[in-house]
């Protein structure tokens, strides 16, 4: 395992200034979630990780050669490709052809791989970009509420899934998210972000999560009141 490091990074937009004084390191192994508030720095914080911001003061530290691969809210499939396209799209070149069956096999799609974008639900759509993303064989997931436009049951159910998945397959995750649940369900260890600054740290057993158990009830009550 890895680590990224977040030396004193702080981040402006003018003369607003979004994150401050960050001072953190990022297990690349586990899967890391930032809860928070909208408008608190979240995205913010994660396009700094990907590198598709520059911080405005601080230092960045990443491991040489590690991949990153990133989700968003939306899948941004690509309308006029089938699923099975669209996950090719993230195989590297010489790739075995027959590697994209099995991406469709892992997120449940093999019966809609010849399917286009608008023909599936959208909890399919983010199974289809999860399996583009895990195609380019990223180590570090970064996920910005990939979760957050969908239904409850499907959101509990791709919850599940992707924790099996990240336990399997051994892949990194950072997830930014304001859902309490999601975080108690997915998360290794949570980060409160509030006001630009990291205001709690909680860590989280292995395995499955029951969040009607005493001891995530209490830990929700403690998210809740960190996060009023």
């Amino acid at each position: 395992m890895s680590t990224i490091e977040f030396c004193h990074i702080s981040k402006e937009y003018g003369p607003r200034r979004v994150l401050q004084d960050l001072d953190v390191s990022l297990d690349t192994g586990e899967c890391t979630v930032i809860l928070g508030k909208s408008g608190c720095g979240k995205t913010t914080f994660l396009r700094l990780l990907a590198g598709l911001e520059e911080p405005s003061s601080g230092t960045l530290k990443r491991p040489a050669g590690l991949k990153l691969g990133m989700m968003f809210q939306e899948a941004r499939l690509f309308p006029w490709l089938t699923c099975r396209q669209n996950i090719a799209l993230g195989l590297p070149r010489r790739a075995d052809p027959g590697e994209v069956d099995h991406w469709l096999q892992l997120v449940q799609l093999t019966d809609a791989a010849d399917q286009y974008p608008h023909q599936l639900s959208g909890g399919m759509q983010q199974r289809a970009s999860l399996a583009r993303t895990l195609a380019m064989h990223s180590q570090l997931i970064l996920m910005d509420e990939p979760f957050a436009a969908l239904d409850y049951f499907t959101r509990a159910q791709l919850q599940q899934e992707l924790r099996t998945m990240q336990q399997q397959l051994k892949r990194g995750i950072v997830l930014v998210t304001h859902n309490v649940d999601e975080a108690l369900a997915l998360g290794d260890r949570l980060l409160i972000l509030r006001q630009g600054r990291f205001a709690r740290e909680m860590h989280l057993p292995p395995g499955t999560r029951d969040l009607l158990s005493p001891e995530l009830i209490k830990a929700k009550r403690s998210l809740l009141a960190a996060l009023a």
